[in-house]
């Protein structure tokens, strides 16, 4: 098994498939958040739904606005399994805090865009800041 080795990060264990994408994340102007998907045109994801899987990306954009939305994710049920990013902001790690979604950044093995791919089965375990690769 491969595994990668991160910043110590927040939320529970969780397992899940892959949703990789080499862009930034807002929850507040990149995501439909009633229908689940990845609404501006312009975001590499754009069209698929990220409900129930592992988000991986560059980094965290926006503030507040942003965090606050990720709590109401999580209270309709629509919401990403995890979030792992190269880098997050403090303001989105404490959005996610509230809403108890994991989190996890600063992957010592490099660009985790590139290290992961869609699709891959993921352990996302961010106590012990480490994601397991499941199958290759």
């Amino acid at each position: 098994m491969t595994t990668f080795k991160c910043h110590v990060g927040i939320g529970p264990t969780v397992t899940g498939e892959a949703l990789v994408a080499d862009d930034n994340f807002s929850a507040r102007y990149d995501l439909d958040r009633k229908k689940g998907l990845f609404s501006r045109p312009q975001h590499k994801l754009y069209g698929k739904s990220y409900k129930d899987k592992i988000l991986v990306l560059n980094t965290a954009k926006g503030g507040v606005a942003t965090a606050w939305m990720l709590y109401e994710m999580k209270s309709r049920a629509i919401v990403p399994r995890a979030i792992l990013f190269n880098q997050a902001n403090t303001i989105l790690m404490q959005g996610a805090a509230l809403a108890d979604l994991t989190m996890c950044d600063q992957f010592v093995d490099g660009d985790i865009t590139t290290l992961i791919s869609t699709g891959q089965q993921l352990e996302v375990n961010p106590v012990k800041g480490i994601v397991t690769l499941l199958q290759n």
